[in-house]
């Protein structure tokens, strides 16, 4: 998708508040380059019901970039590899044009004050949760890209997670998900101690596929509904692995 059609009929509430105020100026200059008709949006790519109004995909998506550079900054500095590894994961998952445009819009948040209580107020009065658990998802796994996630990174997460309503089973279970190497991980996938009886296992399993399935977001587009289509492999996996360490059938 281009950003001039993404843009044209893709941003509502995050234009405005804290989230606009740190993207607005980015945004507006590339705008203002922008040539030509604004094209409508597919419709379901248009918006999705939160609590206070609607989510779009680029809602979700300068939301995203506005958290990435909190996280970014956690530490006190940042890193030319951590900007490699988030130009990679832009081209992942938007493609590459979208991705340097993206980048731009990055750069400038990175040198702004970001007030992350009230950016988080912001997603959490307007995204529904099953679109702000993506969002920590995309969060987290940029979080273990280079295979360390730093104290001061998982506190910021923490408090993201908190701040968006999201609460600590969810962000355990979708942390586990990039630590698959760990022998508990499968349990903390599935929110259920290893002591869980097999029939509260495969309840479990019902629960959280239902959580994570992609239809959840789907009417953000084909690019939020495949990463969302990762988390629901993931619960698949640690069910299959608790299956075969059991002997369940």
């Amino acid at each position: 998708m281009s950003f001039s059609k993404w843009i044209g009929g893709g941003l509502g509430w995050a234009f405005g508040g804290p989230i606009g105020g740190l993207v607005g100026f980015a945004v507006g200059a590339m705008l203002d380059h922008m040539q030509g008709p604004q094209e409508e949006p597919p419709v379901e790519q248009r918006r999705v019901h939160g609590s206070a109004g609607y989510t779009t995909g680029g809602d979700l998506t300068m939301s995203l970039v506005v958290l990435i550079a909190a996280l970014m900054k956690a530490d006190g500095k940042v890193t030319q590899s951590e900007l490699d590894n988030v130009r990679r994961f832009f081209v992942r998952q938007f493609g590459q044009q979208q991705a340097g445009q993206l980048l731009i819009v990055l750069r400038d948040v990175l040198k702004r004050e970001i007030p992350v209580h009230q950016v988080c107020d912001q997603i959490r009065h307007n995204m529904p949760h099953p679109v702000r658990l993506q969002l920590l998802h995309y969060l987290i796994g940029l979080a273990h890209a280079d295979g360390d996630v730093h104290r001061a990174e998982f506190d910021l997460l923490k408090r993201i997670a908190h701040d968006l309503g999201i609460n600590e089973k969810d962000l355990g279970s979708l942390n586990a998900m990039f630590r698959t190497a760990d022998p508990a991980s499968a349990y903390q996938i599935l929110e259920i101690a290893n002591t869980a009886s097999d029939d509260e296992v495969k309840k479990a399993y019902r629960r959280m596929a239902m959580k994570f399935h992609p239809d959840k977001v789907a009417q953000l587009g084909e690019e939020v509904q495949k990463a969302a289509g990762e988390k629901f492999k993931k619960v698949q996996e640690a069910y299959e692995t608790i299956q075969r360490q059991r002997g369940m059938k």
